[in-house]
């Protein structure tokens, strides 16, 4: 096996004066594992070559290992064959580490409608005619858990949830890696917002069988093939939920203030 050893030409990243010695190393030993393709499991040079090229402390070379570790771009194993290796970063771990950015920050249900109208009717229009029967069959059988109405509202909850499995599902359909991040990523916070949370605990006469509706229409261009018809379909759907959302969004932070006052 090739020894994975560094490179004179490699260099440190162009922004390195506002990093840490630390950082700096951290950055350069990423872009050096992506100069040279190397893939999850891959073992990383030692510390002592390391501390060579950088010409940087053990410990400064330990601490940049952690950063690298912290944000998931390694795994470290100790005894007989142990050391530094390379690990891929799940897309699960990449919208947690991203949802812990936003949990500080007040997002709203509109925000985040307006990206799903950027990005999702352009995903709908690249699938048309592309899934195969499997996968329009997983979509369907996704539909099925909310085919009836909910019987109670933890039923109706669990509802709400499937209809967004339905979208990340078709969003794990394409095959450009940003869009289908960006658009699970929003399902997620939609599933994790504690507004939406309080939304989905409530009865919204129509809700699920609109939803419903538009989903099989979809479903139905996907398979033809019409790419404009998945659009506006997809465009009608995000309306008609947006408009359902803040409506609800409204009447759950009445009620909240209202419960405050009387406190």
């Amino acid at each position: 096996m090739e020894r994975n050893t560094l490179s004179p030409a490699t260099t440190l990243p162009a922004d390195a004066s506002r990093m840490s010695r630390p950082q700096r190393a951290a950055a350069a030993i990423k872009d050096w594992v992506v100069e040279r393709g190397m893939r999850p499991g891959d073992r990383l040079p030692g510390e002592s070559e390391l501390m060579a090229h950088f010409g940087m402390a053990k410990g400064t070379i330990r601490e940049a290992l952690r950063v690298l570790e912290a944000q998931g771009l390694i795994r470290t194993r100790t005894g007989p064959g142990g050391g530094a290796f390379v690990n891929e970063v799940t897309e699960a771990r990449a919208r947690a580490l991203l949802g812990n950015y936003f949990y500080f920050n007040e997002i709203s249900i509109r925000d985040i409608y307006e990206l799903r109208h950027a990005l999702e009717p352009l995903l709908v229009a690249q699938l048309a005619g592309t899934l195969g029967e499997g996968q329009l069959e997983q979509l369907a059988a996704v539909m099925t858990a909310y085919e009836t109405p909910p019987e109670t509202i933890d039923e109706a909850e669990q509802h709400r949830m499937a209809e967004l499995d339905f979208h990340a599902l078709l969003a794990s359909f394409s095959e450009n890696a940003l869009l289908r991040f960006q658009c699970r990523f929003l399902f997620s916070l939609l599933k994790e917002l504690t507004i939406c949370r309080k939304i989905y605990r409530r009865e919204i006469p129509g809700f699920r069988k609109a939803g419903r509706d538009y989903q099989s229409r979809l479903l139905q261009a996907l398979r033809e093939g019409d790419s404009g018809a998945a659009k506006a379909i997809m465009r009608a759907h995000l309306n008609a939920a947006q408009t359902t959302m803040e409506q609800q969004e409204s009447v759950v932070l009445r009620q909240f203030l209202s419960e405050s006052e009387e406190r």
